[in-house]
């Protein structure tokens, strides 16, 4: 039996030894070795505010209040082992260059210079985006929480005084700040190719509008990965079922409501609400909107959509996205919070 040995807010012991549990409150030159070399003397409190028996040597203090210190140290720390990770940089470049090669290649083939001729590239970006983005931030969510638990590092961050909401929270920011770096990465290269081409800028801000919605994207995706790692302990289990989950998101997605539409005579109604039950689709058709300020070129389901919300469409496709990132993320916290395995 583990017993988790609480102090106050900051500082707390795991042991199985009786003679710890034993003393029931401790004066603060009465402190076990073990504590003292736990802890800084600084940090030793005068006594023991509870005693608990525990299956499991890892446990929390919930009820703790949420340190913005901890965040941002746990968030740091993720953004280093970002720039560790050999795939993120790997994603990172390929995207960068693919969006550099892309917008140089559709402006000069189409003759045209300038912010002016983005229309022309939208579609480029759009693919690579749906292509790369999801499948980086899949990656990495899904190593996020497993990779931890699989090199026992997680185990160890349990025993510190950090909630598991700030492990959470932290992880995640980090990585939603490395995803936003590499769109930033790729999105500020081939804007300056189409800055620098020569020529006036239409609306540079449709460019900063896509990149936003690339951002979103990759926010869901995150929090899919992440609910995916929480119930995960090993890595590669994880990693490779957010890959079957990018390929269902990717080449599944039109093909399966194209083929679903047909053998079932699906209405036009019920095959946009389909629709929005795959992220990529909704950052697709919310891109698309943004640039052309129709659906038409996506058929009947887009009229149909385009009609009956008008304006607030775009609304709507941002909402969607909202709840695919909250949901997720959400599920993989109560899921983290309730392992009885660590």
């Amino acid at each position: 039996m583990w017993w988790i040995l609480r102090y106050n807010s900051n500082t707390q012991c795991v042991t199985r030894d009786p003679e710890q549990v034993r003393f029931g409150f401790w004066d603060a030159d009465r402190v076990p070795p073990i504590i003292r070399r736990r802890f800084p003397s600084s940090h030793i409190p005068g006594y023991v505010l509870r005693v608990t028996p525990s299956a499991s040597r890892i446990t929390h203090h919930e009820s703790y209040p949420m340190s913005l210190t901890t965040v941002w140290t746990l968030t740091q720390k993720e953004l280093r082992d970002a720039l560790r990770n050999r795939w993120f940089l790997l994603y990172s470049a390929a995207f960068a260059l693919l969006a550099l090669a892309f917008s140089y290649l559709a402006l000069a083939g189409a003759g045209i210079v300038g912010f002016a001729g983005f229309g022309r590239t939208a579609a480029s970006l759009i693919n690579l985006v749906l292509l790369i983005v999801p499948l980086m931030a899949l990656t990495v969510g899904a190593q996020s929480l497993a990779g931890e638990w699989e090199r026992g590092t997680l185990s160890y961050l349990l025993t510190q005084p950090v909630t598991r909401y700030e492990i959470l929270l932290g992880k995640y920011l980090g990585l939603a700040l490395s995803l936003l770096a590499a769109l930033a990465l790729g999105f500020g290269i081939s804007g300056l190719v189409m800055a620098f081409s020569g020529g006036g800028a239409a609306d540079p801000t449709q460019y900063l509008r896509l990149m936003v919605l690339a951002f979103l994207l990759s926010l869901a995706m995150l929090s899919v990965g992440f609910l995916v790692s929480a119930f995960t302990r090993r890595a590669s289990v994880a990693v490779g079922i957010g890959l079957f989950l990018w390929l269902i998101f990717v080449f599944l997605g039109d093909l399966g409501m194209m083929g679903t539409a047909m053998a079932l005579r699906v209405p036009v109604a019920n095959l946009f609400v389909l629709s929005l039950t795959n992220p990529l689709q909704v950052f697709k058709m919310a891109a698309i909107l943004d640039i052309r300020a129709t659906l038409d070129i996506l058929g009947p389901a887009g009229i149909y959509a385009f009609q009956r919300y008008g304006a607030s469409l775009l609304g709507v496709f941002l909402a969607v996205l909202a709840l695919w990132i909250v949901v997720p993320a959400l599920l993989a916290y109560l899921r983290f919070a309730s392992r009885g395995d660590l």
